[in-house]
Formats: C-alpha cells, sequence, structure tokens
C-alpha cells in the first residue's frame, strides 16, 4: 500500500495570493491537480499583502510541477 501512496502533498510555491492562483492555473492547464495552503487566512483575516501562501502538489507530481514554474521564471525574465 505505501509503495503506491501518492498522497503526500509538498510545496512548489510560496509567494502572494495572486501569484499562487496564477502558478495554480498555469498547473491545471498541464492537469497537475494542486492547491492553495494559507489561502483562507490571507483573504479572511489579513491584509494580503502580509501574507505569503503556498501552492501545494502531491508529492508524484513534484518534477512536472517544477518543470512548469520554472518555464514561467524563464518567460519572467526574457521579458
Amino acid at each position: 500500500m505505501e509503495e503506491n501512496d501518492k498522497s503526500k502533498l509538498v510545496e512548489v510555491f510560496s509567494g502572494s495570493l495572486w501569484e499562487a492562483e496564477l502558478i495554480k492555473g498555469l498547473l491545471k492547464d498541464r492537469g497537475i491537480d494542486s492547491n492553495i495552503k494559507d489561502g483562507i487566512l490571507a483573504v479572511g483575516v489579513l491584509p494580503e499583502a502580509m501574507v505569503d501562501v503556498a501552492v501545494v502538489v502531491n508529492e508524484a507530481d513534484y518534477e512536472p510541477a517544477m518543470d512548469v514554474i520554472r518555464e514561467r521564471s524563464r518567460e519572467n525574465s526574457v521579458d
């Protein structure tokens, strides 16, 4: 059972809520499920600029997710 357990969540991005939402959308476009951790706190309690949130994916999707994030970084560095 444990050898096929892919339910462990790992962080692939940390930043502002709007950046996390953007990353989540990019991952979704590539078929990678993700969630935003601490997003409720950022929206409901503190001003958005004060709280970093994290994007998490299943451990099995870590490398493909990081490929998407690295690709985004390369595109932004060219602009």
